[in-house]
């Protein structure tokens, strides 16, 4: 059994620092990329506040396909280039999108999300997967979110390949 319990109203970087702590010991010594995938998504969701949605999509040759997440239903399949998550596996760079409506070609899986983070994790410089966190809430991601969350993509890396 693991417990991690992040400090309420920690400052950002503190919150990442044991996020990463914590990403660290959940994926120490276990080799299931799904199940190291699985757990990351759970640990964003508990340390990470007002999210709609966490988790992974996992690149499959030219394509997106859903990997564990916790959230809403969603969208299954995303091509190279669409959406927000699209964008960012295509790119290999991080999508900090204040505003899902007004990012052209977003993918709307669930009609709440107002705001978007996808985070690429490269493997060798390649993008084998992206973390991707919605938020209810306008504005909700900042450069500490984004620093933050490139920092567990770069544990998830070592994790899922």
């Amino acid at each position: 059994m693991y417990e991690f319990a992040p400090e309420a109203n920690a400052p950002k970087p503190e919150l990442y620092d044991d996020l990463a702590s914590a990403a660290r010991a959940l994926v120490s010594g276990e080799s299931d990329g799904v199940a190291n995938m699985a757990n990351l998504a759970a640990l964003i969701w508990q340390f990470v506040p007002d999210l709609n949605w966490a988790g992974f999509y996992r690149r499959i040759e030219d394509e997106l396909v859903l990997g564990p997440f916790i959230g809403k239903p969603a969208c299954i399949r995303i091509a190279l280039g669409a959406g927000v998550c699209g964008a960012a596996a295509a790119s290999g760079e991080t999508q900090l999108v204040p505003d899902v409506h007004a990012f052209p070609g977003h993918i709307a899986c669930d009609a709440d999300s107002r705001s978007e983070l996808v985070v690429p994790v490269l493997q060798d410089g390649k993008v084998i997967a992206v973390i991707d966190l919605d938020s209810p809430l306008p504005g909700r991601f900042d450069a500490d979110d984004a620093e933050g969350i490139a920092r567990l993509a770069a544990i998830a890396a070592e994790a899922i390949g």
